[in-house]
């Protein structure tokens, strides 16, 4: 007899459940897999060689060359989807930003070559935004209120998205992504596309796209020319109603699939979302949100791909199916290796 003391009157130990590797895995309620992510991929004009984004480690501008060869590594470890940004020369920007819907403008090369290349087996996502294309670096056209004063024309954006969603689907895109926030862009490009044959290309809309200090490396990915902000079209962070109502107007107007960005930041934002909406819904772990973890990582403070995997293992407990990350193919390895 020992002096242990006795406790049959534990009945419940869930201790029990987590005593080994196997014993985890088999009671773990949040599964990862190479097919829920979607990997967001830069292509530039005007390079010979990929081109290393200094703030996102390991992450580059592609060539058209390169982009190719780099999906074919992501299809090799069970991702089929990717979401292509153009990063085009300085001087192919404009006030319109007319690059977006040019047939040979840099988006839609790569779209159209990773098209050929791959037809159905990998879905195309591309970004339906101007902010890439235009010399000010908004997300759509200027113009000026009644007061002089210098505003993003929601209503002339509008045509502009319609364009490049047209073009974007001519190109061969499966998903059209409309990013930019303007009021009722799902709508005129759902019309646009269905008016030119493309009832089959779905859209994923940004529909809770926060105004967020997490996208600071991203705008050197893409050659951002911003000036100024974007907060009198993307959300303000203290709010969480009007992302509810974001979702519930995309939905009625045609939305295929909603989105939240960033992720970890607005993870309360996103099971609600996944709660009510009655399409798919997609988060995206941003660029902050990729560096920061690397940062630490470099520093010794953390390990990087325990991290990398609990951080997107919260995206899809909080109700996630898709997520859009920089980790996608390393996230694969890990997850396919296990």
């Amino acid at each position: 007899m020992t002096d242990r003391p006795v406790s049959s009157e534990l009945l419940r130990r869930p201790r029990r459940l987590r005593g080994t590797p196997a014993m985890r895995s088999l009671v773990a309620e949040t599964h990862l897999h190479p097919s829920d992510f979607i990997l967001p991929m830069f292509v530039a004009e005007g390079i010979d060689e990929p081109r290393p984004i200094s703030s996102m480690p390991s992450v580059v501008q592609h060539t058209l060359d390169s982009l190719v060869e780099a999906v074919h590594e992501a299809v090799s470890v069970g991702i089929r989807c990717v979401d292509l940004f153009g990063v085009p020369l300085e001087e192919h920007k404009d006030a319109v930003g007319s690059g977006a819907w040019d047939r040979r403008g840099i988006l839609n090369e790569a779209i159209a070559k990773l098209r050929r290349e791959f037809g159905n087996d990998v879905l195309i996502m591309a970004d339906t935004c101007l902010d890439e294309f235009t010399d000010h670096g908004h997300c759509g056209v200027l113009s000026t209120d009644r007061h002089g004063a210098v505003i993003v024309d929601n209503d002339a954006t509008l045509t502009a998205y319609a364009r490049m969603a047209i073009a974007q689907a001519e190109a061969g895109a499966h998903i059209i992504s409309p990013s930019g926030m303007m009021d009722g862009q799902v709508r005129v490009i759902r019309q646009a596309l269905d008016e030119q044959g493309f009832s089959d290309v779905a859209i994923m809309a940004y529909s809770a796209k926060y105004a967020s200090a997490f996208y600071g490396p991203f705008r050197e990915a893409v050659g951002s020319s911003l000036q100024g902000d974007r907060r009198t079209y993307q959300q303000d962070p203290a709010n969480f109603r009007e992302s509810l109502l974001e979702v519930e107007l995309d939905v009625a107007e045609g939305a295929d699939f909603v989105m939240v960005k960033p992720a970890m930041p607005y993870l309360d934002v996103l099971r609600e979302v996944a709660q009510r909406s009655p399409v798919p819904v997609a988060a995206y772990q941003v660029s902050g949100e990729y560096a920061m973890l690397h940062a630490a990582a470099q520093n010794g403070w953390l390990d990087l791909e325990a991290v990398m995997m609990e951080s997107l293992t919260s995206i899809k407990r909080a109700g996630a199916q898709q997520i859009l990350t920089y980790f996608a193919v390393d996230a694969a390895k890990v997850i396919t290796s296990s």
